[in-house]
C-alpha cells in the first residue's frame, strides 16, 4: 500500500464497459471516455500540489521521474498516484507482443497518449490527449531478461563528460566546501582535484545542468535555476545508481510550493528535459562503449 491509496481510494477511475458487458453504445462509450480523461486531469492537479508538500514527497517523484526520463511530466505525475513503484511499463498489446501475459485480477492504471490535432476557438492547433492502460512489470507473467550491470564509476564520468557543452577542467582554487562551479562569464565548468567518484559525478552533474540551462543567455541567473541543476543531479545520480543520501531536496520543495499546478509542472518540466538531455548524451557513449569489442576479444 502507498501513501496515496486514501486520495484515490474513493475516487477510482470510470470503468469504461465492453461489449462483453452490454450492447455498444457509442453516446456512453464517449461520455466514460470523457470522465475518464477529465479524472486524469484532475489526477495531475492533486499530485503535482501533495509532490511538492515535503523533501520526501518530491523525492518520490524525481525517482520516478528518472526511471520514466522519456515519459511527460504529467504522465510521472499519474504512475506516482497511481502506480508509484512501478519500473517497466507496457499496455497489453505492449506486453504480449514481447512475450508476456499479465496476471490475473490484475489492474491496470492510466497514463495520457497523443491523439488527434485540432483546431481550438482561438484558431490555434493542439493535441488532445487520450487514456491509456499500463501494467508494470511486476503484474506480468513472463521470464524477465535480466538487467546489463551498471558501468563502473571512471566510466560514468566519461559519459557524464561526453559532448558538454562546455570545457572542465580540474582546479585547486576553489572556495571551501565547494566541489565544482559553473562559471558563466568564460562558460566552462571548474573541478576541483582529489574527489572521490561519487562526488566527482554528483558535483560535476550538478554543474552541467548549470551549464545546460545557460546556453550563453544574458540574463542567466545562477541562483534562479539552482533548484533545478540540483533537482537534475539527483535524477542522473539516482538512476546511475550513484549516493544520493546526501541530497537535501527541501529548499527545492519551499521554491515551488507556493506556485500554481501549471507553475509547478513548467519547472518540473525544465528539470526533466534538462536531465532527459544530458541523459542522451552519455547513453550515446555507453551505447559506443558496448557496440566495441572487448580487450579480450581483440587478442583472439
Amino acid at each position: 500500500m502507498s501513501e496515496w491509496d486514501d486520495l484515490f481510494r474513493q475516487e477510482a477511475p470510470p470503468v469504461i464497459a465492453t461489449a462483453q458487458d452490454q450492447p455498444f453504445d457509442k453516446e456512453a462509450w464517449v461520455q466514460k471516455k470523457q470522465e475518464l480523461r477529465q479524472w486524469t486531469y484532475e489526477t495531475i492537479d492533486v499530485t503535482t500540489a501533495l509532490a511538492v508538500q515535503t523533501g520526501e514527497q518530491f523525492q518520490q517523484y524525481l525517482n520516478i521521474q528518472s526511471r520514466f526520463g522519456r515519459y511527460s511530466v504529467s504522465n510521472a505525475l499519474l504512475i506516482m498516484a497511481q502506480r508509484p513503484e512501478a519500473t517497466r511499463i507496457a499496455d497489453f498489446e505492449g506486453w504480449k507482443a514481447m512475450g508476456f501475459r499479465i496476471r490475473r485480477k490484475e489492474t491496470g492504471f492510466y497514463i495520457l497518449e497523443p491523439g488527434e490535432t485540432y483546431k481550438r476557438e482561438d484558431g490555434n492547433a493542439t493535441v488532445s490527449y487520450n487514456p491509456k492502460k499500463m501494467f508494470d512489470v511486476a503484474q506480468v507473467i513472463g521470464e524477465k531478461p535480466d538487467l546489463p550491470p551498471p558501468p563502473d564509476e571512471r566510466t560514468q564520468i566519461k559519459a557524464l563528460m561526453h559532448r558538454s557543452p562546455v570545457p572542465i577542467q580540474m582546479g585547486d582554487a576553489l572556495p571551501e566546501g565547494m566541489h565544482a562551479l559553473y562559471q558563466p562569464d568564460v562558460r566552462q565548468i571548474v573541478i576541483r582535484r582529489g574527489l572521490s567518484a561519487s562526488d566527482i559525478f554528483r558535483s560535476l552533474a550538478q554543474e552541467l545542468a548549470h551549464a545546460e540551462l545557460d546556453q550563453g543567455k544574458a540574463d542567466y541567473s545562477r541562483s534562479d535555476h539552482q533548484a533545478q541543476a540540483y533537482s537534475v543531479a539527483y535524477m542522473l545520480s539516482k538512476q546511475f545508481g550513484v549516493e544520493t543520501s546526501c541530497f537535501r531536496l527541501n529548499r527545492v520543495v519551499e521554491r515551488l510550493k507556493g506556485l500554481e499546478p501549471q507553475q509547478i509542472r513548467t519547472e518540473l518540466s525544465i528539470i526533466r528535459d534538462t536531465a532527459h538531455t544530458m541523459n542522451s548524451r552519455m547513453y550515446h557513449l555507453l551505447g559506443q562503449l558496448r557496440q566495441q569489442p572487448s580487450r579480450r576479444d581483440t587478442v583472439r
